[in-house]
């Protein structure tokens, strides 16, 4: 049996927020989690590149750092990192296989991500890390991740209207689940939020009494390089910035003023490691540029409205009159709003199934962008993402893009590229 088979087991109970199973299921691996010093970031979009720079940072400066996030792009192992590497397959399976047999037969069936949670914390303790940094999966409050009583340090990197069909109708609702990984006392860090979310996190932290940090986003100062002000000092940190598209300057502020906390509460963490992990992150699928068949093509997983204009806002910047875009979507994600952040006048658009998921049907997408953005020159739904991008790329010397959802960008990265 593979890792694949043995999570599928699972996958029959789909998205079911709440923590008594993950409570359970960890209490008979041992609560591995009670071992594990964690930095803790939940938000809508950004989470994932702040993890790369705080898990390649802390790496840098010599301590045991493990990484948890999701989803991955072509392999379970991805989710699971130690030290920047990823989990070998033959471990990954091996800890599924405890979690698997650690659930007992009258207890409630875990879900799939709270058995791949459950071997994350396992794993780290397994590992005697010195600290893990852990994504949230979904909202915050009843995520598996959000387990652990007392974090080094919390992070919100920002609020936005997604997943409102497991976390509430309104940006409001969605902030007051972000806002439950906050713990009593517990620093937090966080993003530009809107008003209506800010509000409601603000008033937890003040209930817990969280010490707060809103760190201001870093300067742009030559390309490719960034500088970000202390919050304690005002001392200016240059530092590169490999990730591409403007919100990292946002994104590398925040993991730079998690990581100055966790410097006052003396974790030995020097400016040659910040320099030197930052140069050095990576975090694949958003805003990436790759080769295919000899073609330059730019990636971006934006799978909702502010991811979409994020990606807008780096594609204006390169000055293309249109564009290309080769898309495919998930069913329950907002079509309309994300064609609306992308698509101009004159654009070209073709449409694909996202594989193995719940597919939005490219057609249907097809018929929305038209209404959305009548002005497209061309707009086609095509079988399947090869014969797309070939079509994309023979019909056109415009810059392509493919975008719309991690899974298609996976299924690109794994199977396609």
């Amino acid at each position: 049996m593979d890792i694949d088979s043995l999570l599928k087991s699972f996958q029959p109970f789909g998205i079911n927020l709440g923590l008594s199973r993950i409570v359970k299921l960890l209490a008979n691996l041992g609560n591995p989690h009670h071992q594990v010093p964690v930095v803790h970031v939940a938000g809508t979009n950004g989470k994932g590149s702040v993890c790369a720079y705080l898990s390649s940072v802390l790496t840098e400066a010599g301590y045991r750092t493990g990484r948890y996030i999701s989803p991955h792009l072509v392999d379970w192992t991805e989710r699971i990192c130690l030290n920047e590497q990823p989990i070998s397959s033959e471990e990954l399976y091996e800890l599924l296989q405890k979690v698997q047999a650690a659930n007992a037969p009258d207890d409630e069936y875990p879900t799939q991500f709270e058995v791949i949670t459950a071997a994350a914390w396992l794993y780290f303790a397994q590992q005697q890390v010195d600290v893990a940094v852990v994504e949230v999966g979904l909202g915050g409050r009843l995520d598996a991740t959000n387990v652990c009583s007392q974090p080094l340090v919390t992070v919100i990197t920002s609020i936005s209207r997604e997943h409102w069909q497991q976390l509430g109708p309104t940006v409001a609702d969605i902030a007051k689940e972000k806002a439950g990984i906050l713990k009593s006392g517990c620093p937090a860090v966080l993003g530009p939020l809107p008003k209506d979310a800010l509000e409601v996190v603000r008033s937890r932290i003040q209930e817990l009494q969280c010490p707060m940090f809103t760190p201001q986003p870093a300067r742009p100062i030559s390309p490719g390089w960034a500088e970000y002000q202390t919050i304690e000092n005002s001392k200016l940190i240059q530092y590169p910035l490999p990730l591409q598209g403007q919100i990292q300057l946002t994104n590398s502020a925040l993991a730079l003023a998690a990581i100055e906390i966790l410097q006052k509460q003396k974790w030995q963490i020097t400016q040659a490691a910040i320099i030197n992990g930052m140069a050095k992150t990576k975090w694949p699928g958003r805003i990436q540029w790759v080769t295919w068949r000899k073609h330059k093509l730019l990636l971006d997983g934006a799978h909702n409205p502010a991811g979409a204009q994020v990606l807008r806002d780096y594609v204006n910047t390169l000055n293309t009159p249109t564009v290309t875009w080769v898309m495919g979507m998930m069913a329950n994600k907002d079509h309309a709003d994300i064609f609306q952040a992308l698509l101009r006048q004159e654009d070209r658009l073709f449409l694909v199934p996202v594989p193995d998921t719940s597919s939005a049907v490219p057609n249907e997408l097809a018929n929305l962008a038209i209404d959305v953005c009548p002005e497209l020159s061309f707009c086609q739904s095509s079988p399947d993402l090869a014969s797309a991008l070939e079509a994309a790329f023979t019909s056109t010397e415009n810059l392509v893009v493919l975008c719309g959802s991690l899974y298609l960008i996976g299924h690109f990265l794994g199977k396609i590229n």
